[in-house]
């Protein structure tokens, strides 16, 4: 995956370890700041969107 931009949650401190995201139409790539080269997670939009509803109601 190239020429996409990472961001880290607005949550996270400055400088610490968090899971960064780069989306795109078809998918949302999802990655360990600490590791940007390994390897990613990706998940379909309706699959991401189902998460964040949750991490909403559970948090």
């Amino acid at each position: 995956m190239t020429d996409q931009t990472w961001q880290k949650s607005t949550y996270s401190e400055e400088g610490s370890a968090c899971v960064e995201i780069a989306t795109v139409p078809t998918a949302t790539h999802i990655r360990d700041s600490k590791t940007p080269t390994g390897p990613h997670l990706t998940l379909r939009p309706a699959a991401w969107a189902d998460f964040v509803r949750y991490a909403a109601e559970t948090s």
